[in-house]
Formats: structure tokens, sequence, C-alpha cells
């Protein structure tokens, strides 16, 4: 858990340092920080940036952020993790939202590249109660990934840790790290 308080004078380079997911969370709710006419700079504080977008309840973001964080704590697979599934009678689908150009210098063994084909597959035949792990590079658009399958019914969905560099580090040291 986050040791920095944040409050309407943080910086929302503070408030992303503190709760890396800050504004995804913000842009769910409140259309914040998703595109240019709703973005924000890191020295702005995040008393300004709501007022701009004219969000009253400080107290109501803040919590929202700091739920939203707990919530995609709860996402994160480390690679010791997901190598030890990927051993079970079950393992999970692998699916990989990284570029095609991401994905011709190395994917993960079993990993699907998340295409349109393939997810509207997932859509219209995988079992909404699936376990499905997304992993991008380092970690970040995986999240996203899992985000967005849970917005769409399923149930058993993980975000890879460190993405792929996670996992060449930790348990297949001679894969190709970019």
């Amino acid at each position: 858990m986050p040791t920095t308080e944040i409050n309407t004078d943080s910086m929302m380079s503070e408030v992303l340092e503190a709760y890396p997911g800050a504004q995804r969370a913000m842009m769910r709710r409140y259309h914040i920080g998703g595109c240019s006419n709703c973005g924000f700079k890191p020295e702005e504080t995040l008393g300004a940036v709501l007022k701009r977008h004219n969000v009253m309840n400080t107290d109501e973001v803040i919590e929202h952020v700091k739920t939203s964080h707990e919530q995609e704590q709860k996402l994160l697979i480390s690679a010791r993790e997901l190598a030890d599934l990927m051993k079970s009678d079950n393992p999970p689908k692998l699916i990989d939202v990284r570029t095609p150009e991401e994905q011709e210098i190395v994917m993960i063994d079993g990993g699907l590249p998340a295409s349109q084909e393939l997810v509207q597959e997932m859509m219209n035949s995988w079992p909404k109660d699936c376990s499905i792990v997304t992993y991008c590079h380092h970690g970040i658009r995986s999240l996203d990934g899992a985000a967005y399958f849970i917005g769409h019914g399923f149930t058993n969905v993980r975000s890879l840790t460190g993405g792929i560099d996670a996992w060449a580090e930790e348990v297949q040291p001679e894969l190709a790290r970019y």
C-alpha cells in the first residue's frame, strides 16, 4: 500500500507515483486524463485538475483512486506465479497485448497476439470464467488489457507484473530482452 497520502494540494506526479493506476481510475469514472482535452500536466495539483473538470468532491475522487489501486493489485500476477500456473493441468490463456513489432522480437511460449480476430473469438465463444493472463513489455498496457476483458464480462483475468521483461528476467533468461 502506498505510504504517500494524497490530497488536493498533491501534484499529479505525486498522485501517479503513489497510485500508478490513478489516471486509469480517474478516466474510468470522471473522464480525466485520457486524451488531450481531458489531460493534465504532472506539475498540476489534483485540486486544480478536478476544479477544471467540475469535479467538486475531492474526497470521493481520492477514495476512488485508492479503491481502484487495491482492485488493480488483485489483478497482478508475478512471473513466478504464472510459471507455476503454466505447469498446471489447466493453464491460463496468455494474451499478448504488445504491438506486432514487439511480438516479432520475442513472445512467451503459448502467448496469443491480441489481434482483432482473437478478441472477437474471445468475446463470442470463450467461457467468461476461463483463466486469462494478459502481458505486455513492462506490465502497464496489460493492466489496460485486463480491465478491458473484465469490462466485457470475463471474471478470471490477471495481468503479468513487469510484463515479458520480468518473465525473461525471472523465468526464461534465454529470451531476448528489449
